[in-house]
């Protein structure tokens, strides 16, 4: 079964229970919740918010291929509460769901990009994935993603 980082992040409501909300769903829905990140709190990239954000990163056995992850991950988004991504602007969110990597896949298509273009300079990405896979390679740079990371708050 193909291995999936998954990066889930919230900055309203009941930020804890979102996340809560959206693994169980993800679990309900799309396979195997095999290892959940701790939470990780970060200030808002790429927007102005007073609202915090709380992240985390899980790892996923799943059956669905790339396009199918990304359309139910974006369905269970809705079920949760977000409203559409089709906005090139950040805005605060209930609950967001990115498909960070998908085994050792590289996938550049309009609607989807696979490893997730923006990870490598996000913290609140690359704290919590090298956490829970500090020696995972990164399918293009074959660097693992604690190395990364060491890279990214060294920046």
């Amino acid at each position: 079964m193909p291995k999936v980082y998954l990066g889930l992040g919230t900055n309203l409501g009941c930020k804890a229970q979102n996340l809560k909300d959206a693994i169980d769903l993800i679990a309900l829905n799309l396979g195997e919740v095999c290892e959940v990140s701790s939470t990780y709190v970060s200030e808002p990239w790429g927007f102005e918010s007073k609202n915090e954000f709380l992240n985390l990163v899980l790892l996923l056995d799943t059956n669905l291929s790339p396009t199918e992850l990304l359309v139910q991950t974006q369905n269970l988004e809705q079920r949760l509460g977000r409203t559409s991504k089709a906005t090139a602007d950040y805005v605060d969110r209930l609950i967001d769901i990115d498909i960070l990597l998908y085994d050792d896949l590289t996938i550049d298509s309009p609607n989807l990009k696979i490893p997730h273009p923006l990870m490598l300079k996000r913290d609140f990405v690359l704290v919590p994935l090298s956490q829970i896979a500090p020696q995972l390679l990164h399918p293009t740079l074959e660097k693992t993603m604690l190395e990364l990371k060491c890279e990214l708050v060294k920046a």
